[in-house]
């Protein structure tokens, strides 16, 4: 359980509104308790007339690339065979999984506890609550079916089937950490909701949803608890966009309640206003936190398309943040398609109906295609997906009233987020500058303290690197690490966090952080100058102030670091490597060296030399030298340290990078 200290520094991050609204639900959640022992009823609205009325067009699943389809069938067979990836965790017990057991720490959640009493934070008594909600979001089975629908074979439908039925009769509503957190029940909504779609052609498929009191049961009750129990105020980021998502995906689809039309209603008012609150006016989330800009953009599509496909009017406002959203990812991705890796990551996807092999960003940029028309801008995306053509059968391309962008922006002043690129025949480097908010809303949940950071690559390739998340729960000392002010490439002074900490989804104390210069340009010499406060504390000011000069020409990049203050501070000057960089470190220059595309490349890193520089690979004791390439994956990589003092006044560090070939 989170300690007192946790609940009073979490209550003074809420307004008002929020408190109340949270008082609601804790007398709401009391009451629920008494429906506990109902009988596994449709429930009493139930509608006679339950048809499915969702199917893809008959043309759909022949407009499905072959390498596409090949890649999926790939991936669902080696389901059927049991074996899964979850979080650096390979499971093998798929044919008939335990979905309240957690195969990295060996636990088993309890399966009958009232969902408001599990303190599913406590790895101890739950096992990685990670690896037993991944699973039953069901992706998996919308592979499954999707495999069905483009092979005809009913062995994955039956399995499909055999998955939903164990998990209907383990799960009743109400009991088990799988009722705890409304993103889990809107995923999973929208996972439904997929499935029947793609099992459409199989014969069960209306004794399995829409004929089958127990899939009724269920469907009714997800919609009741999402209607009764949404994310609020400081906690209404991505998960108040998946919750909405999920109920109008399933009020769209399976409008088999009295309830649903007002289900519907709600959940595309809430759906439109929390996608505008979420975005920036350029277009990039606000939680600042890359994945969750893909997250939404996958949840915000899916159910618009869902309510248009269903004649359901879809605001245009919500039609102009999904193509905003487009546009900001198309205009900050690399030349292999990857965008910035910043905040946090838990590898969360709204709708899967893809093989493990498909890139979901060049996957969300191939629907953009469709949707709204690419740009002469945009990179170019070569690779197929099934999720576009399935989705463009449901809903044709829509054109909002909007101004885009004539030439691909680098600077997203609202969001604090600047690229800098310098094309060269030999690669292209790529150079992401971070001096925006930190994080959304008042406790930035999603937020590192990562303020005035850098991250480059070179041909797509990780150099000065941004090290990832890694994980949420259960590892306390490597979550501090990831999210650290060390953890990222940037100035730490006095051995503190530029911002303060309140737990693992809560800052207390925000750096703030504005930008000075921002001047992008493919030829020549692009600039960007930006400073942040965050040190300035007990009423003596100091501030962090850094320029970068990126340099096309001669392919340097130079990195000016001044701290203004009136008295010493101890700092620390990390850069992070990629995993595929080797370095020798010699005093204060650092050779780098790796291999792309069977070429071997060089550059040289000269480092401040008032600083002492030591390089650091997988410590453990404090955490120093890794990256994480994904949730619940971590593997060695070299940081570089330079320690020393920032004298009073203005002192300053320079760094210079310089590729060699």
């Amino acid at each position: 359980m989170m300690d007192l200290g946790w609940y009073l520094r979490r209550l003074s991050r809420m307004g008002p509104r929020e408190i109340v609204g949270r008082a609601v639900t804790a007398v709401r959640i009391q009451r629920w308790r008494g429906r506990l022992d109902r009988p596994a009823s449709s429930g009493s609205d139930s509608l006679p007339d339950r048809r499915f009325a969702g199917a893809l067009p008959d043309d759909a699943l022949a407009s499905v690339p072959d390498e596409a389809r090949a890649r999926l069938i790939a991936t669902a067979d080696r389901i059927m065979d049991g074996h899964a990836d979850y979080f650096g965790i390979t499971r093998d017990d798929l044919v008939n999984p335990d979905w309240s057991f957690d195969p990295r720490t060996g636990r088993r959640a309890q399966e009958d506890a009232y969902a408001f009493d599990i303190d599913y934070r406590n790895e101890h008594a739950v096992g990685d609550i990670k690896q037993l909600w991944e699973p039953s979001r069901h992706q998996h089975l919308t592979v499954l079916a999707a495999a069905y629908a483009l092979s005809g074979d009913d062995r994955y439908a039956c399995r499909v089937a055999d998955h939903l039925k164990a998990w209907w009769a383990a799960n009743p509503p109400l009991r088990g950490v799988h009722w705890v957190s409304g993103i889990e029940l809107g995923i999973r909504l929208l996972s439904w909701v997929w499935v029947r779609r793609l099992l459409d052609g199989w014969s069960g498929a209306p004794g399995l949803f829409e004929d089958n009191p127990e899939a009724l049961h269920q469907v009714w009750h997800h919609q009741r608890w999402l209607a009764a129990f949404p994310s609020r105020g400081s906690s209404a980021n991505n998960h108040v966009i998946a919750e909405a998502a999920g109920q109008l995906a399933a009020a769209c689809a399976f409008p088999w309640f009295a309830g649903s039309a007002r289900w519907r209603t709600g959940a595309m008012r809430s759906l439109d206003e929390q996608l505008q609150r979420n975005t920036f006016g350029s277009g990039l989330n606000r939680e600042l936190a890359t994945e969750y800009h893909g997250l939404v953009l996958e949840l915000g599509l899916a159910a618009a398309i869902e309510a248009d496909a269903a004649g359901v009017p879809v605001p245009e406002s919500t039609w102009l943040v999904l193509l905003r959203m487009t546009d900001a990812l198309a205009a900050v991705v690399d030349t292999e398609l990857q965008p910035p890796r910043q905040g946090d990551a838990d590898d969360g996807r709204g709708l899967v109906v893809d093989g493990a092999a498909v890139d979901r960003w060049a996957s969300l940029l191939r629907t953009g295609d469709v949707l709204f028309g690419r740009l002469p801008w945009w990179p170019a995306v070569d690779s197929d997906d099934v999720r576009t053509p399935l989705l463009a059968a449901l809903c044709g391309p829509h054109w909002p009233a909007a101004t885009r962008p004539a030439h691909r922006p680098p600077h997203f002043a609202d969001a604090g987020l600047t690229i800098l690129r310098a094309p060269h025949p030999s690669g292209e480097i790529w150079c992401r500058c971070d001096a925006g908010p930190h994080g959304f809303g008042s406790i930035a949940a999603h937020a590192h303290a990562d303020a005035l950071s850098v991250e480059l690559r070179y041909d797509g390739v990780d150099v000065l690197a941004d090290p990832g998340c890694y994980c949420y729960h259960g590892e306390p000392e490597w979550r501090s690490y990831f999210r650290s002010t060390l953890g990222h490439n940037t100035l730490e002074l006095g051995g503190e966090d530029q911002s303060t900490s309140g737990g693992p989804f809560l800052w207390t104390r925000h750096a703030r952080s504005r930008v000075l210069v921002a001047h992008a340009q493919p030829e020549g010499v692009s600039r960007w100058r930006a400073e942040h406060q965050g040190y300035g504390r007990r009423g003596r000011p100091t501030m962090h102030r850094r320029s970068v000069e990126l340099d096309s020409a001669s392919r340097e990049l130079r990195v000016l670091d001044e701290v203004v203050s009136s008295r010493q501070h101890e700092c620390r000057l990390a850069f992070h490597l990629g995993p595929r960089i080797a370095v020798d470190l010699e005093g204060t220059r650092a050779l780098l060296r790796w291999t792309d595309r069977s070429r071997d490349r060089t550059a040289v890193l000269d480092l401040p030399g008032e600083l002492t520089w030591t390089a650091h690979r997988g410590e453990t004791d404090p955490p120093l030298g890794w990256y994480s390439a994904g949730f619940g994956r971590r593997e060695p990589a070299v940081t570089l340290v330079g320690r020393g003092f920032a004298e009073p006044g203005t002192a300053t560090l320079n760094t210079l990078l310089r590729f060699d070939s």
